[in-house]
Parts: C-alpha cells; sequence; structure tokens
C-alpha cells in the first residue's frame, strides 16, 4: 500500500468521525460540507436524493431530541485505483436521549453505515449513504415534538 492511499484512507476516516460529530452538536453547515449537493442517501425511509434533504431528514429528528452520541467503529476504507473515489463501511453505534418530559427515553440503534466518496478539490466528499440498521432499542418517542 502506498503513502498516497494511506493519507487518503485517514482522511475518509477523519472525515466519517466529523459528520458523526457534527450531527451530535447539531452542527448543520459541517454536515453539508461533507456531503455532496447531489449526495444521495438511504436510512430505512426511502431515498434522499440531495444534500438538503439528507440534512433535513436527521434534523427533523435530532433537532426532536436531546443528547445523542453517533460512535463510529471497525472502519474499512477502499480507496479505487484511479485515487479520486473510495468506498467505506463503518459500524455505528447511535444513542439519543429524550428531553423535557421525555428526559427518561431512549432510542439507539446497531448499524452500519456503507458511504461512497469522491475527491473533489483535494477533498473527501460523501457522496452517497446507505445505513443498515441491525438492531433497534428503546423507543421512538425520543423524536415526538415537544407538545406530544
Amino acid at each position: 500500500m502506498d503513502l498516497e492511499t494511506l493519507i487518503a484512507e485517514r482522511e475518509i476516516a477523519a472525515q466519517l468521525v466529523r459528520f458523526a460529530r457534527a450531527m451530535d452538536a447539531r452542527d448543520w453547515p459541517v454536515c453539508l460540507a461533507i456531503l455532496t449537493p447531489d449526495a444521495t442517501a438511504e436510512f430505512g425511509t426511502g431515498v434522499l436524493e440531495d444534500a438538503d434533504a439528507i440534512v433535513g431528514q436527521i434534523r427533523g429528528y435530532l433537532d426532536a431530541c436531546g443528547p445523542t452520541q453517533h460512535l463510529l467503529g471497525s472502519i474499512l476504507v477502499d480507496i479505487d485505483p484511479a485515487g479520486d473515489r473510495a468506498t467505506s463501511r463503518a459500524y455505528v453505534s447511535d444513542t439519543h436521549l429524550g428531553r423535557g418530559a421525555r428526559s427518561d427515553l431512549t432510542f439507539s440503534t446497531l448499524g452500519d453505515y456503507h458511504d461512497d466518496w469522491r475527491r473533489i478539490d483535494g477533498v473527501w466528499r460523501l457522496t452517497h449513504r446507505h445505513k443498515h440498521s441491525h438492531a433497534v432499542l428503546g423507543t421512538f418517542d425520543v423524536f415526538a415534538p415537544d407538545d406530544a
């Protein structure tokens, strides 16, 4: 494996972590900066067709709950031989806590992110995410509106 490949793998792993941390910090501009404008995603609710739709769906959940933590592990990155495209897989364990009257509630998933990447102007950007959920724990009521 050459140095360029190792650097690309490290840059993509860092982008994965930045995206997870941005979701937990509700830093939506960072999420949008990592996604290409025409990025697509599948989280189990149908295909999302662009970066705004992806971040909009994530916000629809996370803006309604309390603190969250998206932990990533067992990250595998494969760089295309041409060097400007890549795929990655990363385990994700995410925990969502309720807020206010729902602060005693939790919702967690165990899953696997399958991502496609493209290097644009020297920066690795996410072009497609498919989250495979393997287990769900807790209650979806964590995401209910405050007046529910």
